[in-house]
């Protein structure tokens, strides 16, 4: 094992990010970090999030030059071998979180408010004395209906990080004496320390909302470079507790993590023999036609065609309705299938069915393999006629089995959740409405909602316009088991990939029939080709085999761990099945799942030791596991004799 070759292009990894989380100061100037339209005037420098992503770059470039140090200079032109190259890349994107996570740490994003409200006699405060599979601990004495009903407006205030005068607390509540309530709710122990009063204003009271601590901070770095999706953030509307310029960096981990941290690095800097080795071991899932002879020409490509969806997108975005700060990080969260928005209620924030469709579209787009779009290009039409070209291109397109496969499983579903959803009445306006609908128009709803969201989790984008947990018992378990197909292979998409489920029906298949017929060998055929490949065999089996086991240990660990506290007092009989799709949604990068991580929630209320799983979790999935398995192994490390 050469480590000082790894240090080398470890060294490398860490310029290409500081360099990436230098670009987003820029967003802590009002100019460009604001969505409020023309008002941007009104806002401030955001300091806190400038020095976050500027003693973050220090760090990171630091870090790299002692590697480099390390490395020396006799390295550059030594190629890795297998094993250095799985290192690297499995190095890297632990490397990459733990540097991704400072912006959030260093600066002190909040993430989520101290208290959970349940009843007047059962409030939880948030206590990091108790162990740290815990953090939540009920208060000691029960408060009044009257505080009960001051704490809630204080945790639904749409901009916490400001507080509430006493006046705009009256006028919420209907009531002249929410002055006295405050008084009397900073005496009670346990809560005071949450509280900050003010007698500015005519007095003014706010919550103390928590700073993201290492466990949220890697958890949200992960998320974005796996583009997995999932949040421990709450309230993202709100600059003084989530800088816009975070914001930004944290839509930015998608894009640096759609194609990958290798496949970018090697666009950026070449290195033909290296870059083919880094690029096979970042992108380990079966391969696929569309790669020219010279590595780093395919990462240049795919990455253009990223780069111009990307741009595309963006401004597409931008005439629906979008100012340029949304559309971008929309656009990253899209391409890179990975669902980080800048509202809580995600795209649905919007309320648009021209960005509804638009963002389908280009999800569907982001999970098809990025091979078919390289097809089109190099498909020349030497003087052909006009329609015959048009067909030679949608011959080539839907000639590949797994886009057939990719497409029949989202059309087939669509349609399975329009119908259950009818029927449950999962598209039914609010009663205040009900008098103003048609069927028509519910039909039309269920298009727009059941498209968007079967082609969100499908792809693993998790972007949300309608909270799936809220639909019928069908409808769910659909969307549950939509988890574990994930894209196409040559993707953004993550998850376990539509050609293994191809491969793995079809070596089922030859099994079965091997059974009643044990002389028979039929070779594996896929569009037609013949793959008479026993290792591509096995590691289908094996890697369906290892996200079984991966799936049911960590659910096991996450009920074993994870206290009931967590759920509300009259949830916590859903603690199986919100674990379980927790654990499918990050083990498939998807992000949202079910229940208290369900499409209008997030991770926030796991504690510690349950994130860090969690993050372990979308990391494997990312890289596809065995990039990562191979680091805990010690013959691994050993030096080659």
């Amino acid at each position: 094992m050469n480590k000082r070759l790894i240090a080398y292009y470890l060294s490398t990894v860490c310029t290409f990010l500081a360099v990436a989380m230098g670009s987003c100061v820029l967003f802590a100037f009002p100019v460009l970090g604001h969505r409020t339209g023309d008002d941007w005037q009104s806002l401030s420098f955001e300091t806190e999030g400038f020095l976050g992503l500027l003693l973050s770059v220090v760090v990171s470039v630091a870090i790299g030059l002692i590697l480099r140090r390390y490395a020396g200079d006799d390295v550059k032109s030594e190629t890795p071998r297998r094993k250095e190259a799985m290192a690297v890349v499995g190095l890297s994107w632990v490397i990459a979180t733990i540097l991704g996570a400072l912006p959030f740490w260093i600066s002190g994003v909040r993430y989520a408010a101290p208290l959970r409200l349940d009843a007047p006699d059962h409030i939880e405060i948030f206590d990091m004395s108790i162990a740290p599979r815990q953090q939540w601990k009920a208060l000691d004495q029960p408060v009044s209906a009257d505080q009960f009903d001051v704490l809630t407006a204080l945790l639904e205030d749409d901009l916490p990080s400001q507080g509430m005068t006493y006046a705009e607390l009256n006028t919420v509540l209907g009531r002249d004496d929410c002055g006295n309530i405050v008084k009397s709710l900073v005496t009670i122990p346990g809560l005071n320390r949450w509280l900050a009063v003010s007698s500015e204003l005519g007095g003014s009271v706010r919550l103390k909302w928590l700073k993201m601590k290492f466990a949220n901070s890697v958890f949200e770095s992960q998320s974005g470079f796996s583009t997995t999706g999932a949040t421990v953030i709450n309230k993202l509307e709100d600059p003084g507790l989530v800088p816009y310029c975070i914001l930004y960096w944290r839509s930015m981990t998608h894009f640096l993590g759609g194609l990958g941290i290798i496949v970018l690095f090697v666009v950026l800097l070449g290195g033909d023999s290296a870059g083919k080795i880094l690029m096979k071991a970042e992108m380990p899932g079966p391969s696929k036609d569309g790669a020219t002879p010279k590595m780093q020409d395919t990462a240049r490509r795919f990455g253009i065609f990223y780069l111009v969806l990307n741009i595309l997108l963006t401004v597409l975005l931008m005439f629906a309705g979008m100012n340029l700060f949304d559309a971008m990080c929309h656009a990253f969260g899209t391409m890179a299938t990975g669902g980080f928005s800048t509202y809580d209620t995600s795209v649905g924030h919007f309320d648009s069915a021209t960005i509804d469709y638009i963002i389908t579209l280009f999800m569907i787009a982001a999970g098809t393999n990025f091979a078919l779009f390289y097809t089109l290009v190099v498909l020349d039409k030497s003087g052909k006629d006009f329609w015959v070209w048009i067909k030679g291109k949608l011959t080539s397109i839907f000639s590949d089995i797994e886009f057939r496969v990719y497409l029949g499983i989202i059309v087939f579903s669509t349609i399975a959740i329009m119908a259950s959803g009818m029927v449950a009445g999962d598209w039914d306006l609010p009663a205040d409405a009900a008098a103003e609908d048609s069927i028509v128009a519910a039909i039309l709803r269920s298009i727009r909602y059941g498209l968007f969201q079967v082609v969100a989790i499908v792809t693993t984008t998790g972007f949300g316009t309608h909270d799936f947990d809220s639909w019928s018992q069908f409808g769910r378990c659909l969307m549950f088991a939509l988890m574990f197909i994930g894209g196409c292979a040559g993707s953004t998409g993550g998850g376990m990939k539509v050609i293994r489920h191809v491969l793995f029906v079809k070596i089922l298949g030859q099994e079965v029939e091997h059974v009643y017929h044990p002389s028979v060998v039929r070779p594996l055929r896929l569009g037609g080709v013949v793959y008479d490949n026993q290792e591509m065999r096995r590691s289908i089996l094996v890697y369906f085999g290892l996200v079984t086991i991966i799936f049911m240990a960590s659910w096991l660990a996450i009920v074993a761990l994870e206290p009931n506290s967590t759920w509300p007092i009259d949830q916590t009989e859903n603690k199986l099945i919100d674990s379980a799709s927790a654990v499918a949604a990050t083990l498939n990068n998807i992000g949202p799942g079910l229940g208290i991580v369900g499409a209008t929630n997030n991770y926030s209320d796991y504690s510690p030791a349950s994130k860090l799983i969690f993050t372990w979790l979308m990391m494997l999935g990312r890289l596809e596991l065995f990039s990562i398995l191979v680091l805990f192994s010690w013959s691994f490390w050993k030096r080659s004799r």
